[in-house]
């Protein structure tokens, strides 16, 4: 019984690493263009990022950035899936 408790509490942790590793991933990027500022007070920076790390390697994606940022610093990322939706830079179609 003992062996089989240890097991279980075993399979448990080893779940728990699982988990903890997939969620503590982070990917680096490079920011290759700075597109435009974001935000309702242009509080973020609109970048294209090339990834450097994961399973996305080599791929340039868009992202919002928080705080400074110019061209060739790099960046952490907690996920490379989603992208940043695209400014909408034609303002004059918006006012008519």
């Amino acid at each position: 019984m003992k062996e089989k408790k240890a097991e279980e509490t075993k399979e448990k942790t080893d779940k728990k690493e699982v988990k903890a590793t997939l969620r503590d991933e982070r990917f680096q990027g490079k920011v290759v263009e700075l597109v435009g500022r974001t935000g309702a007070r242009g509080e973020a920076t609109q970048a294209r990022v090339k990834v450097l790390t994961g399973f996305d390697k080599d791929k340039i994606i868009r992202r919002n950035i928080k705080g400074p940022v110019r061209i060739d610093d790099i960046i952490i990322m907690l996920e490379t899936e989603m992208e940043a939706a695209p400014l909408n830079t034609n303002r004059e179609k918006r006012e008519k």
